[in-house]
């Protein structure tokens, strides 16, 4: 302690940091930094392999059913309309097939500092030449071209003439994103929708062989940590509370067994992102690309029963974006293909970044469209977006979104033989909220929680079917005490990626305000500004974590691993990690 009061933030980080490589893996994106660094590289979280199937799959996910029934359809059309009457804009009938005024632009581009509508370029499938310097993942200025389409039919034979034609045999992040789909590769990613992207087409092996390849490149190639030099090094996992037992355990097998690292702990996610900001007491709402999850930690510690985990996010705003503009018919006449073609999208995706807002009244914007034909340079299509205040509304609504069915595993993959908890985990103990707060001196007494905590169950998550606001709010009103309840309403922290939004913290909590039942004694909500970058937070919180665990009583060993996995009765268990001393929480808050 003497040493935490007298030591420069900067040195401990410094010091502690250097050594320590956080791993946050998503189900779009994969975050991998050294803990001393003050963010992750942010890579997509797919790779491309070579393949000479016929007939070829572009991607893997086959499986997903993205058709929409005739009675989502009307609850979409109706969700819209609900949305309309609340931002006070016309109803979805009223505007097709008739000409209009454009409504308001508010300068996208000059306001927002976005400058023109990006184009992304083919990928170049080829290997470099031995003398060429350039790595397989480019930098962001080569990846997208503002050039006009003579300019890159110019560039690419040069690019071929100087390599000797070889195919690469695997392409990993947006560059793989970016393979033209008449290229022999098929595109995987590994983790979907928060768990293991596992089905008939693509086995728990391939699964890991994928998540192993990715990490591996980017600790190459972006943090310059070769296998050689891992034994040295130690991980903070920091995954998202969607994620089951087994997928855990596989995942710190990849880290432990496959890259080689000395030793590693996992943390929750929701956890995490409190340090993150410095907190020791919030509500974590995690808006990623797939999934949005809800969470309450009260002094450093989650409460189980307060999980909510909703099935979409960033990617089904894109999705909603798209059928919003086609059916107002102002969506170019081009083939968009979001899930044969990655290179669409990635382009809705900016578009919905650069564009989606919640405001008022109709907003409209004058944009530029690129098409991806196969074999051909990008086109560009210059059209008006409209309605663009409503996608990002889908959050309160998910009927107006209606994300993509993902097949989840069979049940029989969910059965954990080989649990990671200590024998007595299947023993009945009596349920104690009041006891969560005085569980970490006395291990036994948490039990009860842990016995029936959503991340260490054997049966498929329960997933919630309602709005953002009302998932917040069910998720606080479960904490149990008023004054925690009201301490929560007041500290809700939005993180993630579409917590980017413009427009989206007052809608929060406007929104969750009239959610909260009137015989609740509660009357203020607040959002609290992230000290972050909201799609870091969890990665920071993660450093954080690892750099002020001086004891590593919680952290799992190499050879502990491999050899055995956890040892029955030993100090490593693997929900120690959860637990956290007060001296991290004081100097974090000094």
């Amino acid at each position: 302690m003497d040493y935490l009061k007298t030591v420069v933030p900067s040195q401990l980080i410094a010091e502690r940091g250097s050594n320590i490589v956080v791993i946050n893996p998503g189900s779009a994106n994969v975050r991998i930094g050294v803990a001393r660094q003050d963010t992750p590289s942010i890579i997509p979280h797919c790779i491309a392999r070579y393949t000479n199937q016929t007939p070829k799959l572009n991607v893997q996910d086959q499986m997903l059913n993205c058709q929409v029934t005739t009675a989502q359809q009307m609850e979409r059309q109706k969700a819209y309309d609900v949305i309309a009457s609340f931002l006070k804009i016309p109803f979805l009938d009223d505007q097709v097939g008739i000409p209009r005024k454009m409504g308001r632009v508010d300068g996208h581009n000059h306001h927002n500092g976005r400058g023109k509508d990006e184009c992304f370029a083919w990928a170049n499938v080829y290997e470099q030449d031995a003398k060429s310097t350039c790595t397989p993942e480019r930098t962001t200025s080569e990846d997208r071209v503002g050039e006009s389409s003579e300019e890159h039919r110019d560039e690419l034979p040069k690019q071929l003439h100087s390599t000797e034609n070889r195919l690469r045999q695997f392409i990993i992040g947006e560059e793989a994103l970016r393979i033209s789909p008449t290229e022999p590769y098929c595109v995987r990613r590994p983790i979907r929708r928060g768990h293991l992207n596992i089905s008939q087409q693509y086995p728990l092996q391939q699964v890991i062989e994928d998540l192993h390849a990715i990490w591996d490149w980017i600790l190459t190639e972006k943090l310059d940590v070769p296998r050689s030099h891992r034994n040295m090094y130690s991980v903070v996992l920091v995954l998202s509370e969607t994620f089951d037992t087994r997928e855990m355990k596989e995942m710190l097998s990849v880290v432990l067994r496959d890259l080689h690292f000395s030793s590693a702990v996992v943390h929750q996610e929701g956890l995490a992102a409190v340090f993150g900001n410095g907190l020791s007491t919030a509500c974590v709402v995690n808006m990623g690309a797939q999934t949005t999850t809800v969470i309450c930690i009260e002094d450093g510690a989650a409460l189980p029963n307060t999980e909510k985990t909703l099935q979409f996010g960033g990617e089904d705003i894109s999705r909603c974006l798209l059928w919003t503009q086609r059916h107002h018919q102002t969506w170019p006449p081009i083939r968009t293909d979001l899930l044969t073609r990655p290179m669409d999208l990635l382009m809705l995706n900016k578009l919905k970044e650069n564009y989606c807002e919640i405001k008022e009244g109709e907003l409209d914007a004058v944009s530029i469209v690129h098409s991806y034909e196969e074999g051909q340079p990008p086109g560009s299509h210059k059209t008006r977006l409209t309605a663009l205040s409503v996608p990002p509304m889908g959050l309160f609504y998910p009927a107006l979104l209606v994300p993509d069915v993902y097949p989840p595993p069979p049940r029989s993959w969910f059965n954990d033989y080989d649990d990671m908890l200590e024998e007595t985990y299947h023993i009945e103990y009596p349920r104690r909220p009041d006891l969560v707060e005085g569980m970490y001196p006395g291990m036994n007494v948490g039990l009860s929680m842990w016995d029936n905590y959503p991340i260490f169950s054997s049966k498929p998550k329960k997933e919630e079917k309602v709005g953002l606001a009302e998932a917040i709010t069910s998720s606080i009103l479960s904490s149990g005490r008023i004054e925690l309840q009201r301490k929560l309403f007041c500290s809700i922290q939005l993180i993630g990626g579409v917590a980017l939004t413009a427009g989206l913290i007052p809608a929060v909590e406007e929104r969750v305000l009239h959610a909260i039942p009137p015989n609740e004694a509660i009357d203020t909500v607040e959002v609290l500004q992230s000290r972050t970058r909201t799609t870091d937070v969890p990665w920071k919180g993660g450093a954080i974590l690892g750099i002020l665990d001086f004891g590593r009583d919680a952290w799992i060993h190499r050879e502990d691993w491999v050899r055995s996995g956890i040892h029955i009765n030993s100090n490593r268990k693997y929900r120690d990690s959860y637990y956290l001393q007060a001296q991290a929480m004081s100097y974090i808050n000094s």
